[in-house]
């Protein structure tokens, strides 16, 4: 059984940056897909960015150009760097992990198998 980890979130004034983690264990995290979610009171769950097993990274318009998505494969862990923060990016951020050996982006949440329980952010106007 895959169980996922998140770490990180915290209270930042707008502008300012957090890393949150994501560390696997049970499974072999290599060739896992990986992505991150989050939820915001009262509105749907939604697709931050993923990171493909091979590496290489996609991301939602919201976040494109302020968060990095990177893993270290060797430890088991997912990282969303997030820089230049908004109120906007409040929320609950999840991360997912799924067995994959295609080469597909995982954009949907009903294409991972493993969850985490998510650590909160909040941005500070």
């Amino acid at each position: 059984q895959v169980q996922l980890v998140e770490s990180g979130g915290g209270l930042v004034q707008a502008g300012g940056s957090l890393r949150l983690s994501c560390v696997a264990s049970g499974g072999t995290f290599a060739s896992y897909n990986m992505g991150w979610f989050r939820q915001a009171p009262g509105k749907e769950r939604e697709f931050v960015g993923t990171i493909h097993w091979s590496g290489s990274t996609y991301y939602a318009d919201s976040v494109k150009g302020r968060f990095t998505i990177s893993r270290d494969n060797a430890k088991n862990t997912g990282y969303l760097q997030m820089k230049s923060l908004k109120p906007e990016d409040t929320a609950v951020y999840h991360c997912a992990a799924s067995p994959s050996s295609s080469s597909y982006y995982y954009i949907s949440p009903e294409m991972y198998t493993y969850w985490g329980r998510g650590t909160r952010v909040a941005v500070s106007s």
